[in-house]
């Protein structure tokens, strides 16, 4: 079911400051009954797909837990922080970021993104969003996030509670927002959650890049950005890091399956994510045909789309026998350069787009 419009329009907004440790016990402070009532949801999830022992989460936990201790262990010390202010145990929230490793059901999302560059914006600015279509029952659990700290560029997120990062920009000018990949995938390794997190420590592509190819990762992923360098695209998998870029640095859209030459063989062997292939070629129409600047409501109604509807680019609710709950939970457009991001609450053919603005 859609977002309740009685409900508020906005997300709750939450600043963290200090080091990793003190802002987990910031986040954990603040969301205390939120944590629970994700860990509680996940886990529910979770074994309405698939049969698993407790036993058997706690050992992924704990090796997933290892590989990350030695990839990024100050990102662990929030997690730490988060349990000791919250209550909630570290494992659960360790849970948190790796609950889409266990099956691919429980992947990240369908979604369509775009990056629009400097020169195809009527604003001569970079601007990245997206539609993310997931389960309804999350948007309980979705908060603005600014996160900030001394030695790292601060960073805005609409996120889950307790997830290490999520689709969102920081202040050197990176933008990523998030889509599901389907291809081959692993239940022990770093969670997609800490590489992401990783990237928005960056302040280049080439930094972007090298933050994700250095994990040992666990699941394939769709990360598109907007750098200082232009418009890139992300098809992560498990083995390497294909970048897509437009030669004009103009636009770059994606949806749920492989573009890169080098991973196309992929589409064969997974099936197709929620109408990917019409969802990707409805927004090439609407963006990358388009020879006129593209502006902020351009993109907006673009992300509105009911072409194919009820399995549209705005996807509501229908008879999908996999997928058929998942909608558009929220629909984002970021502006990194002015520190501000356009959030719909729900769908935007329904909900308007609210300003979230990183203030210092």
């Amino acid at each position: 079911m859609s977002h309740d419009s009685s409900a508020s329009p906005r997300y709750r907004e939450i600043t963290v400051r200090g080091s990793y440790h003190e802002m987990g016990r910031q986040l954990g402070e603040a969301e205390r009954d939120g944590l629970k009532g994700f860990v509680s949801l996940g886990l529910q999830r979770l074994h309405q797909m698939m049969r698993i022992s407790s036993e058997r989460i706690a050992a992924i936990v704990s090796e997933c837990t290892a590989k990350t201790e030695q990839y990024a262990p100050e990102l662990l010390m929030e997690l730490r922080g988060m349990s000791e202010s919250s209550g909630v145990p570290f494992n659960d929230l360790m849970f948190l970021q790796l609950r889409n490793q266990f099956t691919p059901a429980m992947a990240d999302s369908g979604c369509t993104s775009f990056s629009i560059g400097r020169t195809a914006s009527t604003e001569g600015r970079a601007l990245v969003g997206q539609n993310w279509d997931n389960d309804p029952a999350l948007d309980e659990y979705t908060v603005v996030l600014t996160r900030k700290t001394d030695d790292q560029p601060a960073l805005m997120t609409v996120t889950q509670v307790g997830l290490t990062a999520y689709v969102g920009f920081n202040s050197a000018g990176i933008g990523a927002c998030l889509n599901t990949l389907p291809a081959p995938s692993r239940a022990i390794g770093v969670p997609h959650y800490f590489t992401l997190r990783r990237i928005f420590e960056s302040t280049s592509l080439e930094q972007a890049v090298d933050a994700v190819r250095s994990a040992d990762r666990a699941i394939p992923a769709n990360i598109m950005l907007t750098t200082p360098q232009g418009p890139a695209n992300l098809e992560v998998t498990i083995d390497n890091v294909h970048v897509l870029r437009d030669e004009q640095n103009r636009v770059v859209v994606h949806t749920n399956h492989c573009l890169h030459p080098d991973l196309i063989h992929l589409n064969s062997q997974f099936g197709e994510l929620i109408q990917s292939g019409p969802r990707k070629r409805r927004m090439d129409q609407q963006l990358c045909a388009r020879q006129s600047g593209l502006n902020l409501e351009a993109l907006k109604e673009a992300l509105r789309d009911h072409d194919g509807f009820p399995r549209s680019i705005c996807r509501h609710q229908n008879d999908d026998p996999q997928h058929g709950n998942w909608e558009t939970v929220f629909s984002i457009i970021m502006d990194p350069q002015e520190g501000r991001m356009h959030v719909s609450r729900g769908t935007p053919c329904s909900n308007s787009y609210e300003i979230y603005e990183m203030k210092d």
